[in-house]
């Protein structure tokens, strides 16, 4: 296995632990860097997300591991197909599910099974029709071209070995027109 796999292992293998756990990298007890119970809501709204946000996604959603907020920056317009590059359990899709409404459609990708998983249970229970959840790589998206009009994505690109071909995969998808907002 060369290096670049090696990494892109040890990174689905730490996404899958949290997924697992329900929890952010903070662990169960969130006493490794959050210090409290409350800590995912009140890093959230430190990085951009309104109280109102916070408490519109299912509960398990928020993981607390995003570094702002893409929706608040996207300008997403009622009908728009939005999708989001390393969706986790789904809580910025679920923010732009309420945006595009429902003649809009919103799109997860990501590459670790467990996310994906728990992702789509959040939208069973939050009741969601217009948001799915695909598993795949943001370097091999698995979106149809020029299917899309608006990309978001919450600090998952920096964890990408090669960024040209996520940014090539994202021009592919997007219909003319089409934009990318997203932290990197």
């Amino acid at each position: 296995m060369n290096k670049k796999e090696e990494l892109k292992k040890a990174v689905r293998k730490g996404y899958a632990k949290i997924a697992k756990s329900k929890n952010t990298c903070c662990g169960p007890d969130h006493k490794c860097c959050c210090g409290g119970g409350n800590a995912i809501q009140e890093i959230s709204k430190r990085i951009g997300y309104t109280e109102e946000e916070i408490k519109i996604a299912p509960e398990g959603a928020n993981l607390g591991l995003g570094c702002g907020n893409p929706v608040a920056i996207a300008s997403l317009k009622e009908g728009e197909i939005v999708l989001d590059l390393g969706s986790g359990a789904g809580f910025d899709c679920f923010l732009a599910a309420q945006k595009v409404g429902e003649k809009g459609r919103v799109i997860g990708v990501d590459m670790t099974p467990e996310m994906v998983e728990l992702a789509r249970k959040n939208a069973v229970e939050g009741g969601y029709k217009n948001v799915e959840f695909r598993l795949g790589e943001i370097e091999n998206l698995p979106v149809a071209d020029n299917f899309v009009d608006v990309i978001i994505s919450n600090c998952v690109i920096n964890l990408s070995l090669d960024k040209d071909r996520v940014f090539k995969e994202a021009f592919r998808v997007l219909t003319p027109g089409g934009r990318i907002n997203n932290y990197i």
